[in-house]
C-alpha cells in the first residue's frame, strides 16, 4: 500500500473520530443544558407552591384573630316550635360563605305552630337574620383583607415565615414535583439583610445559577419584601447522574480511536520494516554478488592451463577464493548470529577476559588497513583495572565492528585518525572510548543506528557496504554483557562511542 493511501484514510478516519466526539460532546451540552432547565422548572414550582401556602397561612392567622375578638349575640325572642330545627345554627361564627335558607313545606297550611304567627311574617323575619349575618361576614372579611394589607408587612418575617415551617413546606413541594435532594435556605430581608438560614446554606452571588430565589408575600411594600433562596449542594452530581447514560459511549468511542491509532502506527512500522528489509535484501545481493564474481573469475583462472603451469598466478588464484570465501562465510555468519539472537538460540560463554589485551590485538589486526588510506591508531589504554565478564570472541568482534565502521564512513581525501582510549568509573566499571574523524552521523539519525537493517542515509547505495546489521550487533552484545553504548556525533567531524561494561569483583 502506497504511504499516499495511508495517509487518506488516516486523515478520513481521523476527520470521522473527531466528527463523532463532537456530534456527542453537542448531545451532552445539550443534554446537561435540558436537566438544567428542567431542574430549574421544578424548584421555582416548588418555591411558589411555598409562597403560595405561606400567604394562606397569613390570611388564615387574620381571620382566626378577628373571629375570636368578635362576638356575636343574635337573640330570638320568640323561636318557633317546630321551624327551630330547621334554622341554621346562626350563634356561631360564619365563615367567607354566606349560610343557605331554610327549607319550609309549602303544602302546610297559612298558619304554623299554636302561636298563630303568619307564615309570611316568620319567613320575612328569618330573611332579615340571614341578611345581617351575611352583612356581617362581608365586613368581617372586609375587616380581615384591611388588616392584612395594613399589618401584615409589620409582623416580624420570622413569625409569618417560621424557619421550621419554610422548611417543611419546601421539602413536601420539591418531593410532590418529583425533586428529592438535599437542600439549604434561607430568607433575606430587602432592607435589612439576612433574618435567618440553615447552617449549610452559602451565598452563591458570584455565581447565580446555583441558587433560586422567591419573593415571599409579593403585595408587602418595596422596601418591606423578603426573599426565601435555595441552593442545592448536590445539584451538580444529580444533574451528572442523569446524563452519566453517556459514558460508554465517549468510553468506547476512546477505545475504537486508541485502536485507530494503533493500528496506524502499525501499519507504518511494517510499511518501514518492509522499506528496511528490502534495503537489506540489496544491499545484501551485492555484498554477496562481489565475492561470488571474484570466486568466479578466479575459478576461470585455475582453468586456464596457462596459469596452472605458472605457481604465482595459481597462488594469486587460489589466495583470492580464499580471501573471498572468508569474507562470503563472514557475512553470512552475521547474518545468522543476528538471527539466533532474536530467537534467543546463540550461546554465549562468559568469561573474565582482558579488555586490554583484547584490544591491543584488534588494534594489531586492523592496523594495517587503517595506514591503507593514510591513516593511523592512537591507543590510550589508561584503565587501571580492564578486567570484564565478557565472551571473548563476540567482544572482539565489537571492536573489530566499531574499528570497520569508522574505516567505511571516512571523509573523502581525509586520513582517517581513530583514538582508542579506556578509563576506570568510579571503581565499577570500564569505559571505552573509540573516536574517529569521519563523516559523523545526523542528529536525527543517532536513535535509530543501533537498530537492525538500518543504514544512516545510505538507502540502496553500494559505496559503502554492508546490511546494517553491525552496530545491532553491536548494540546485542554490549546489552548480554550487563553494559551500556551510547553514540555522541558532530556531523562532518567525527563521531565517538563510548562502552560501559561492569569490572570483575
Amino acid at each position: 500500500m502506497k504511504k499516499s493511501t495511508i495517509w487518506l484514510l488516516t486523515i478520513v478516519m481521523a476527520c470521522t473520530f473527531l466528527g463523532l466526539l463532537l456530534v456527542q460532546i453537542m448531545y451532552l451540552e445539550n443534554m446537561v443544558k435540558m436537566r438544567n432547565e428542567q431542574f430549574s422548572e421544578t424548584v421555582m414550582r416548588s418555591l411558589n407552591g411555598v409562597a403560595s401556602r405561606l400567604e394562606q397561612d397569613e390570611t388564615r392567622y387574620y381571620l382566626d384573630k378577628d373571629l375570636q375578638g368578635a362576638q356575636l349575640n343574635i337573640d330570638f325572642d320568640r323561636p318557633l316550635g317546630g321551624m327551630s330545627d330547621a334554622l341554621p345554627d346562626i350563634t356561631s361564627p360564619a365563615t367567607s360563605q354566606a349560610p343557605s335558607l331554610p327549607k319550609i313545606d309549602l303544602t302546610a297550611s297559612g298558619r304554623v305552630g299554636a302561636s298563630g304567627l303568619d307564615y309570611n311574617d316568620s319567613y320575612q323575619r328569618r330573611q332579615d337574620i340571614l341578611k345581617g349575618q351575611y352583612l356581617y361576614q362581608r365586613g368581617l372579611l372586609n375587616e380581615v383583607i384591611l388588616s392584612i394589607l395594613n399589618q401584615a408587612s409589620d409582623r416580624p418575617i420570622t413569625e409569618r415565615a417560621d424557619s421550621a415551617i419554610v422548611g417543611g413546606y419546601l421539602k413536601q413541594e420539591l418531593e410532590r414535583n418529583g425533586l428529592n435532594i438535599p437542600f439549604e435556605y434561607a430568607v433575606v430581608r430587602s432592607s435589612a439583610g439576612l433574618a435567618y438560614k440553615t447552617s449549610g446554606f452559602v451565598a452563591t452571588d458570584g455565581n447565580p445559577a446555583n441558587e433560586y430565589a422567591q419573593v415571599l408575600f409579593p403585595n408587602d411594600p418595596v422596601n418591606k419584601q423578603n426573599m426565601l433562596k435555595v441552593s442545592f449542594p448536590t445539584k451538580s452530581k444529580y444533574i451528572f447522574s442523569s446524563v452519566k447514560f453517556l459514558i460508554p459511549s465517549f468510553i468506547f468511542t476512546f477505545i475504537l480511536l486508541g485502536v485507530f491509532i494503533y493500528t496506524i502506527i502499525m501499519i507504518f512500522r511494517q510499511k518501514k520494516l518492509s522499506e528496511i528489509k528490502n534495503d537489506f535484501i540489496n544491499n545484501m545481493t551485492h555484498e554477496f554478488k562481489t565475492p561470488i564474481s571474484s570466486i568466479s573469475l578466479a575459478a576461470q583462472m585455475l582453468n586456464d592451463e596457462t596459469v596452472r603451469k605458472s605457481p604465482a598466478m595459481l597462488k594469486q588464484a587460489s589466495t583470492v577464493i580464499n580471501d573471498e570465501t572468508k569474507r562470503l562465510r563472514f557475512q553470512v555468519e552475521k547474518v545468522l548470529q543476528m538471527s539466533m539472537f532474536d530467537r534467543k538460540k546463540a550461546t554465549m560463554r562468559l568469561d573474565e577476559v582482558d579488555a586490554h589485551a583484547i584490544i591491543d590485538s584488534v588494534i594489531n589486526t586492523y592496523k594495517l588497513k587503517v595506514e591503507k588510506f593514510g591513516g593511523h591508531i592512537e591507543a590510550n589504554l589508561d584503565a587501571e583495572d580492564s578486567i570484564v565478564n565478557v565472551d571473548e570472541m563476540h567482544f572482539t568482534n565489537v571492536i573489530f565492528n566499531l574499528l570497520d565502521n569508522a574505516i567505511k564512513y571516512r571523509r573523502e581525501n581525509v586520513e582517517p585518525e581513530l583514538k582508542i582510549s579506556t578509563s576506570n568509573i568510579k571503581g565499577t566499571h570500564l569505559q571505552i572510548k573509540i573516536a574517529d574523524n569521519g563523516i559523523g552521523i545526523k542528529r536525527e539519525d543517532l536513535k535509530k543506528i543501533f537498530e537492525k537493517f538500518y543504514r544512516v542515509s545510505t538507502g540502496n547505495r553500494h559505496d559503502v557496504k554492508g546490511f546494517g546489521l553491525g552496530l545491532a550487533y553491536v548494540s546485542k552484545m554490549i546489552t548480554l554483557f550487563n553494559g551500556t553504548i551510547k553514540a555522541e556525533s558532530d556531523y562532518g567531524k567525527g563521531s565517538t562511542f563510548i562502552i560501559t561494561l561492569p569490572l570483575m569483583q
